[in-house]
C-alpha cells in the first residue's frame, strides 16, 4: 500500500496538470499615423502555425509560412486572406491598403500594410474589421491598438464584435 500511493499520483498528477491547458488564439495589431509619408501604417501579428492552418483550411493550399519550403504562392494566399478578413475604413469609407511585406519573429509572422494619401486634416475617423481566424477558431481574440494625432483607442476584437473604431 505504501508504494501505491506514491505510483498512483505519478499517473494521476500529470492528468490534472494539464488537464487545464488550451491553447490560445490571439493576434496583434497596431496602427499608426505617418504625418511623414502622410499615411495610415498598420502592422499586425499573427501566430505563424494558425495561419498555415487557415491557409489549408480555406483555400485548400497547404501554405508552408516560416520554413525554408516558403514560395511567393505562400505570400499571395496570405496576402488574400488578410484583404478578405482584414478591413481598413477611413471617414466611414472602404479603404485600400497596400500590403507592403511580412516577415518572421520567433513563431510570429508580421505583416505590414499601409494605406497612403491620408491627410491628417481630412482624417476623422479609422475603423478596423479584423476577422483573421475568426472562421476556425471561435475564441479567437485580435487586438488592435489605435494611435493617431495623440489618440490612442485599444480593443479586443472577436468573432460577435469584429470592429473598433477611432473618431478624431
Amino acid at each position: 500500500m505504501k508504494i501505491f500511493k506514491p505510483v498512483l499520483l505519478l499517473f494521476i498528477l500529470p492528468i490534472f496538470a494539464f488537464a487545464g491547458a488550451h491553447k490560445f488564439y490571439i493576434s496583434v495589431t497596431n496602427v499608426d499615423y505617418s504625418e511623414k509619408d502622410e499615411a495610415v501604417q498598420i502592422i499586425t501579428r499573427v501566430f505563424i502555425d494558425d495561419m498555415n492552418t487557415v491557409l489549408k483550411e480555406r483555400y485548400g493550399y497547404p501554405a508552408v509560412l516560416g520554413t525554408d519550403k516558403e514560395t511567393a504562392i505562400d505570400k499571395e494566399f496570405l496576402e488574400k486572406y488578410l484583404r478578405t478578413k482584414f478591413l481598413v475604413e477611413i471617414n466611414g469609407k472602404t479603404a485600400k491598403y497596400d500590403f507592403i511585406g511580412h516577415k518572421y519573429d520567433s513563431d510570429m509572422v508580421i505583416c505590414y500594410l499601409e494605406v497612403p494619401n491620408v491627410s491628417l486634416n481630412t482624417l476623422k475617423q479609422i475603423g478596423i474589421t479584423n476577422e483573421v481566424l475568426t472562421d476556425i477558431y471561435d475564441d479567437q481574440q485580435n487586438v488592435v491598438h489605435m494611435k493617431i494625432d495623440g489618440q490612442k483607442k485599444s480593443y479586443v476584437l472577436i468573432k460577435s464584435s469584429p470592429k473598433g473604431m477611432l473618431n478624431l
